[in-house]
């Protein structure tokens, strides 16, 4: 298992950021594709047309976002935290994601960079 940690910079407020990552309409402008999301701890999500499907843990209002990633039965919980720090630029996004499949690691920091956090700077 692996972990990846990284820091992106959007141009956009943390409320605005925040509201891109739990707001399924606005999901679904930045990524193109279907989106099941619900700020309600516990409640189960999928994003970018079920590649991504998880568990919703914990939200901090415009602050963090805490989901568990599912990647099958393997080991234990893939955890995705996402911390917004405001920034005089917009938005520190602070990305740690830990026990990453060993075989999923370059695919998962490819979607991290491209697709995903690609997608966000795009729509902002």
């Amino acid at each position: 298992m692996k972990e990846y940690k990284k820091y992106y910079m959007l141009d956009a407020t943390p409320e605005d950021v925040y509201g891109a990552l739990t707001n399924p309409v606005a999901i679904r402008l930045w990524t193109n594709e279907e989106a099941e999301m619900s700020t309600e701890p516990g409640s189960e999500f999928s994003i970018m047309d079920g590649s991504i499907v998880g568990k919703n843990l914990v939200f901090e209002e415009n602050k963090k976002i805490v989901q568990q990633w599912y990647f099958g039965d393997e080991g234990p919980d893939s955890i995705v935290t996402i911390k917004l720090h405001k920034h005089a630029d917009g938005t520190s996004v602070e990305l740690l994601h830990t026990n990453i499949p060993d075989e999923a690691y370059n695919d998962i920091v490819e979607g991290w960079n491209g697709v995903y956090f690609g997608g966000l700077q795009e729509y902002f």
